[in-house]
C-alpha cells in the first residue's frame, strides 16, 4: 500500500490487541482496472489505460495474477501474525478472466468486483486453522472494500478487543513507494540503532 502506514498501524498501533484475521484490497493496479471496468471498459481497455498512466507494467502478470498480492499476504502473516506462509498456502485467482458484463452487472446490483486478499486464523494470534485467499469477489454497498475505487487499497482489521478497524490509502505511484520505502529505512534504523 505504497506510504500508507499499514504494518506499523498493526504491529505497533494494535499493541496488546490479538488480530484474528485481515482482508483487504492490496493491489491498486487491479483494482484500478476493475473500477474502470464497472464503469463499462473492457478488460484490455482496463489495462491499457492502467499502462498509459504508469500503474501497470508492461508485463502486468504480478499485478493482474495476483502473485503481488500473495506476497503481501505472506509478509502480513508474518509479521502480524508470526506465523510463517508459504507461497502453497494462498490459494490465488487473478482477474483476468472478469469480463466486463460481470463488473457491470456486480455495480447494478449494488454491489463491487474486488480483488479481495484474506488472511484468518481460527485461533487469536496466528494460531489454529489459515485460511488465506486472494480471489475477485463481489462485495456488498455497506462492505468498506464496495468504497475503494481506482488506485486507492484498503486493509480490514479484526482484532480482539478493538474489532473492526480499516486502513486506506493511496496505493500507487512512484513519490508513494518512495515515502514507503522511506518508511522502512527509517524504521529500521530505530530498531538497530548500532548498525547506523
Amino acid at each position: 500500500m505504497s506510504g500508507t502506514p499499514v504494518l506499523s498501524t498493526l504491529i505497533e498501533g494494535l499493541a496488546g490487541a490479538a488480530p484474528s484475521a485481515v482482508r483487504g484490497v492490496l493491489n491498486a493496479t487491479a483494482n484500478f482496472i476493475l473500477s474502470q471496468m464497472a464503469n463499462g471498459l473492457s478488460y484490455a481497455d482496463a489495462l491499457a489505460e492502467a499502462q498509459r498512466a504508469g500503474l501497470a507494467e508492461r508485463d502486468p502478470a504480478a499485478d493482474v495474477e495476483g502473485q503481488d498480492t500473495v506476497a503481501k499476504v505472506m509478509i502480513l502473516s508474518a509479521l502480524v501474525f508470526g506465523r510463517q506462509l508459504s507461497r502453497d498456502h494462498v490459494t490465488c485467482r487473478g482477474i483476468t478472466g472478469i469480463t466486463g458484463r460481470e463488473a457491470r452487472q456486480a455495480a447494478s446490483a449494488g454491489e463491487r468486483l474486488r480483488h479481495v486478499a484474506t488472511l484468518a486464523f481460527s485461533g487469536s494470534e496466528g494460531a489454529g486453522e489459515v485460511t488465506a485467499r486472494v480471489r475477485p469477489e463481489a462485495v456488498p454497498a455497506g462492505d468498506p472494500l464496495a468504497r475503494i475505487d481506482g488506485v486507492t487499497n484498503a486493509l480490514v482489521c479484526q482484532a480482539d478487543p478493538v474489532g473492526e478497524i480499516t486502513i486506506t490509502g493511496p496505493g500507487a505511484g512512484p513519490r508513494l513507494a518512495g515515502q514507503g520505502v522511506l518508511s522502512d529505512i527509517l524504521a529500521v534504523t530505530r530498531s538497530h540503532p548500532a548498525n547506523t
